[in-house]
C-alpha cells in the first residue's frame, strides 16, 4: 500500500481497478485547513490525464509493472506476434494496444512489452528506428526553398516527410515518439 503523501513522479498505483502513473504532484499545506496532495496522473491503459487532490493519508495499492524485452516476429490480421527472448514463448498482441507506432514496427525489432498481472497493455518501440526508403520521388531542380520536404514511404508502409536529398533505397533514422525524420544513415 502507498499513501498519497508518498506520491512521487513516476509512481504507479491502482485506483478503482485502473492503473495510473503520477506525472506531477504537489504537497500543499495551507495556513488554514488540512494539508492535501494536488496530483496530475495518467491512466496507463487509455492515456487520459486527470488532476485531483487527495488527503495525504488516502491509501492506494501500489501497482507493479512487468517490463520485458520482446522481439517482434510477424503480424496476422490485427494480431502482432512477439517472442520473449528468454523463454522463446510467443505472445499475440492486438494492434490497438501497440497504437500508432505500429507503422514503424519492423520484423526483428526489440520492443519493451509492459504488463500488469499477466495482461499486456503497452508496447514501447525503441525511440529511434532505422528503416529503408522504398518509394520516394526524386527532387525537382529548383525545389530548394528553405526546409523543403517531400513524402517518402518506408519499408513498413509508413509515409513520412523527408528532406529533398533523400532518395529511394536510402536508410533513414526516424524518431518513433513523433514520427519525424532524424537523419540519413547510409546510401
Amino acid at each position: 500500500m502507498i499513501t498519497a503523501g508518498d506520491f512521487r513522479n513516476g509512481i504507479n498505483f491502482e485506483k478503482d481497478g485502473e492503473l495510473f502513473q503520477v506525472i506531477e504532484f504537489q504537497h500543499v499545506k495551507p495556513g488554514k485547513g488540512a494539508a492535501f496532495v494536488r496530483t496530475k496522473y495518467r491512466n496507463l491503459k487509455t492515456g487520459t490525464i486527470k488532476e485531483e487532490s487527495f488527503n495525504p493519508s488516502v491509501k492506494f495499492e501500489q501497482a507493479s509493472l512487468d517490463r520485458r524485452d520482446m522481439q517482434y516476429l510477424y503480424n496476422d490480421g490485427d494480431l502482432y506476434y512477439f517472442m520473449d527472448n528468454d523463454t522463446y514463448e510467443q505472445f499475440p498482441i492486438r494492434g490497438d494496444i501497440i497504437g500508432d507506432n505500429v507503422r514503424f514496427l519492423k520484423e526483428g525489432t526489440i520492443c519493451q512489452v509492459v504488463s500488469h498481472q499477466g495482461e499486456i497493455f503497452l508496447v514501447e518501440l525503441p525511440i529511434k528506428v532505422e528503416l529503408l526508403v522504398t518509394v520516394c520521388e526524386p527532387a525537382v531542380k529548383g525545389d530548394t526553398a528553405t526546409n523543403a520536404t517531400k513524402l517518402a514511404t518506408v519499408e513498413t508502409g509508413a509515409e513520412i516527410r523527408v528532406p529533398l536529398f533523400i532518395n529511394q533505397d536510402d536508410v533513414i533514422r526516424i524518431d518513433t515518439r513523433d514520427g519525424q525524420y532524424e537523419e540519413r544513415v547510409r546510401n
